[in-house]
């Protein structure tokens, strides 16, 4: 490669980053002063970031500067309640598969996930996956309750080969965030998909009947059919950061079409007299566990929020 380049970062470690430059794969180091930016994140650069790239007198290559991103996927980091955790940049949607058993992704971690896209201007698409393991009544209910809200929700089935066309369509020529909790079958679904990818899987843990983890780091992988996913490792928790309470409801959409009819223009959707999302609540055109996620929320204990 010349001197500098530019590129797209396509792996991350923590240590080091593999950067995408006319079709030649780069492996590089930040630069120590990125560091120093004032980025309150744990991971300064992503997969998805368009970097700046160039080699030192040793000849090593370096991470030296990074393009605004035009957005990204945020959570809170483990354990670091003042500091975040960017999962992704520079992506053209999100897709998240979620499991309603074996294992279950919680409805709260559901919520969450989507609030962040809606926050940070990421077009999401909720995939039911496993559906052939699921109970049909409770794939009926879900599917009301997100329908509903605003989300497109396509059920899946990796192996049998079921909802596969639509993902394909969903993935075709854009940037594709795939997350979710652990075992909801992301690495299977990519190599459904486009069964060229060597992503590795997993199995389910029968004594705790939770996912175990098989992607060890952030990964974009080009497909065949144009467009590129980016497979995550499995998340755990999904803590908001940057979030006011008093904003929060402008991130559930089906609050959003509601709010206009509240009594007072600043309600907060949780006691005042004359308010249209609680009525909506009550009437069932919002749905209760959606409404309740939105109260636990705002509610969250200290291990997201100081």
């Amino acid at each position: 490669m010349e001197r500098r380049s530019d590129g797209v970062v396509v792996r991350a470690t923590g240590s080091w980053y593999e950067v995408l430059h006319d079709g030649q794969t780069l492996r590089c180091r930040i630069r120590g002063r990125l560091r120093l930016k004032g980025v309150r994140s744990t991971n300064p650069v992503v997969v998805g970031d368009r970097v700046t790239c160039e080699r030192d007198e040793a000849g090593d290559c370096l991470i030296t500067d990074i393009a605004p991103r035009s957005n990204y996927v945020i959570r809170r980091a483990s354990n670091l309640s003042k500091e975040s955790h960017i999962i992704a940049a520079n992506i053209d949607r999100a897709v998240l598969l979620v499991t309603l058993r074996s294992p279950e992704t919680p409805t709260e971690f559901v919520d969450r996930f989507l609030v962040t896209c809606e926050a940070y201007k990421v077009p999401v698409t909720i995939l039911l996956s496993k559906i052939d393991l699921q109970e049909a009544e409770a794939v009926a209910r879900f599917r009301t309750i997100y329908e509903a809200a605003g989300y497109e929700v396509v059920e899946v089935a990796a192996k049998a080969g079921v909802g596969l066309e639509r993902v394909r369509e969903l993935l075709a020529g854009r940037t594709t965030l795939l997350a979710g909790n652990s075992g909801v079958g992301k690495s299977t679904l990519v190599h459904a998909i486009d069964p060229s990818l060597d992503i590795r899987t997993g199995e389910i843990s029968e004594s705790h009947h939770k996912g175990r983890h098989t992607t060890t780091f952030s990964t974009m992988y080009p497909l065949s059919g144009g467009g590129a996913v980016i497979d995550t490792p499995g998340i755990k928790g999904f803590g908001l950061i940057d979030i006011d309470d008093d904003e929060l409801w402008h991130y559930f959409p089906e609050m959003m079409r509601a709010a206009p009819g509240c009594r007072f223009y600043n309600c907060t959707h949780t006691h005042e007299p004359g308010c249209a999302v609680i009525e909506a609540v009550r009437s069932g055109e919002i749905a209760w566990e959606r409404y309740e996620s939105y109260l636990k929320i705002r509610d969250e204990d200290e291990k997201y929020r100081k």
